[in-house]
């Protein structure tokens, strides 16, 4: 399994690093696209510097590089996922506004028919967002807003955000352990 990851600037940086975490456990090999605005909420979240997220994924690319691999439809990737994907970045996809690495990849994903998991993180959301999800999703993209269960009887914050990326991991078909999955209600 190959994927393309990309994190931009919206708050639930934590959703990107753990699956950057469990995709390398896993031997899932990944390409790391972050943008500018990510790096700069990646320190105020979570502490953490651009190097140490990079150092997790298999190869990384700069948004600004639009003749890197995940720009062409060419380059074999399995699918890709925005995690967290910004209503900036959903906007321009849902537009077709290529004009950075990450937008041009996930356009990439819907024009050769693969995987696009697209993970906003906003709330509440306005009549805009709404619409472009909606467009994201006719054009074959899956929408997977970072929106915890509760009924596995999460204990603390990493295990909601094991149920987001596990939920991610699902669309992919890549099995794990993350969350216990839905056994119908017992008494």
């Amino acid at each position: 399994m190959h994927l393309v990851v990309a994190i931009t600037g919206s708050s639930g940086v934590v959703y990107g690093m753990r699956l950057l975490e469990v995709c390398k456990q896993t031997g899932i090999k990944t390409d790391l696209i972050i943008s500018q605005a990510a790096e700069t909420i990646l320190k105020l979240e979570l502490g953490k510097t651009v190097d140490e997220l990079r150092k997790l994924a298999t190869q990384s690319y700069s948004p600004d590089d639009l003749a890197a691999p995940p720009a062409s439809g060419s380059y074999p990737v399995d699918g890709m996922t925005i995690v967290p994907c910004s209503m900036k970045t959903l906007g321009a996809i849902a537009s077709g506004v290529s004009a950075d690495l990450i937008a041009r990849a996930a356009d990439v994903m819907l024009k050769e028919g693969r995987p696009l998991v697209l993970v906003p993180r906003e709330t509440p959301l306005n009549l805009i967002h709404l619409e472009n999800m909606a467009k994201l999703r006719r054009a074959g993209a899956t929408i997977l807003p970072a929106m915890p269960a509760f009924y596995h009887k999460p204990k603390a914050i990493p295990d909601l955000v094991d149920f987001i990326v596990g939920r991610i991991l699902d669309v992919f078909g890549v099995e794990h352990q993350l969350y216990q999955r839905w056994q119908g209600y017992q008494e």
